[in-house]
């Protein structure tokens, strides 16, 4: 190569190098619009970011206190079965480019390189992120918090009119229904599990939100805000919120999923978040590699999650 342009070359690339800094500091002021899955599942980074597998423990609790004569050596105690799962964590990336007449002009003229391009692969790696926490990726084995086959699922009955859609239940049926899969929950963990999040199709939500309640101006989705079993039992607001990716989910139909949304429940392990390595010169471009690792969505408790279909 002319040592010229090797020179121009080497003197880019410092330039790219000196610009990474106030370039991230944009890129992690930015808002994602339509990224949810940190806010839907909590995000475990603990693991060493090159770590292989993530290991993870389910516990489950045994025994019970029971009458005894004061005098006896047969004390009833506890017992805890612990079972141990294994998740593999895989490597993706996406970086950006700079075309070096674009670093040789930023730098002739003394203005600082677009965010832009590291914006735009920061929101491709979330966009990944979010897909895989919420409907996994069978390539790789991950299930997702809408599609696990792990989880109980049950299917609401048909109301007075015939049909089991919420467009023709009445406000009543279809509050008993929303109940009965939110205590259902609490039943099947004999009141130790409580849902606090309400998953549910677009479609239902934008319908819930437009029809009003007879002679009143309630819409039937703020009846429920006010009438659910989790804030009955809580006082605290149940978190609702409509998902495109359940309108058509459950082999095609719309699904519902109700769970306690804690660290305790269910994570998604993300050991290495997504980050941009040191520029490097490629041909007559400037390439800013950007990598992430991760894993699965882990369920830890099943039973504090469930699904519903027929609605």
């Amino acid at each position: 190569m002319d040592p010229i342009k090797l020179f121009d070359a080497q003197a880019n690339l410092g330039f790219v190098l000196s610009q990474t800094s106030h370039i991230e500091a944009e890129v992690a002021e930015v808002a994602y619009e339509g990224i949810i899955y940190q806010d839907l599942i909590p995000v475990d980074t603990s693991a060493h970011p090159f770590a292989k597998t993530v290991t993870f423990f389910y516990m489950d609790r045994v025994g019970k206190a029971d009458w005894m004569n004061g005098n006896s050596n047969d004390v009833p105690v506890v017992g805890l079965n612990m079972s141990k799962e294994e998740e593999s964590v895989f490597t993706a990336g996406i970086g950006y480019n700079l075309g070096f007449e674009e670093v040789g002009q930023a730098r002739m003229l003394g203005y600082n390189l677009s965010s832009e391009h590291a914006i735009t692969a920061t929101r491709a790696a979330e966009e990944m992120c979010d897909r895989v926490a919420l409907t996994g990726d069978t390539g790789k084995g991950f299930k997702g918090l809408l599609n696990n086959a792990d989880i109980t699922s049950v299917a609401f009955a048909a109301g007075a009119g015939s049909a089991a859609t919420f467009e023709a239940m009445t406000p009543d049926e279809i509050l008993s229904r929303v109940n009965t899969l939110l205590s259902g929950i609490n039943t099947a963990t004999r009141g130790i599990e409580l849902a606090d999040t309400w998953l549910i199709p677009n479609t239902t939500f934008n319908h819930l939100t437009t029809r009003r309640l007879t002679d009143t101006n309630m819409t039937v989705l703020k009846f429920i805000r006010e009438n659910n079993v989790y804030t009955a039992k809580t006082g605290r607001p149940l978190d609702i919120r409509g998902l495109t990716d359940l309108e058509t989910i459950a082999s095609g139909a719309k699904r519902m999923v109700a769970y306690r949304r804690a660290p305790d429940v269910l994570k998604f392990h993300m050991p290495m978040p997504h980050q941009f390595l040191p520029p490097q010169v490629s041909g007559m471009n400037i390439i800013v590699p950007g990598v992430f690792r991760i894993g699965g969505v882990n369920i830890r408790k099943p039973g504090a999650v469930r699904y519903a279909t027929g609605f």
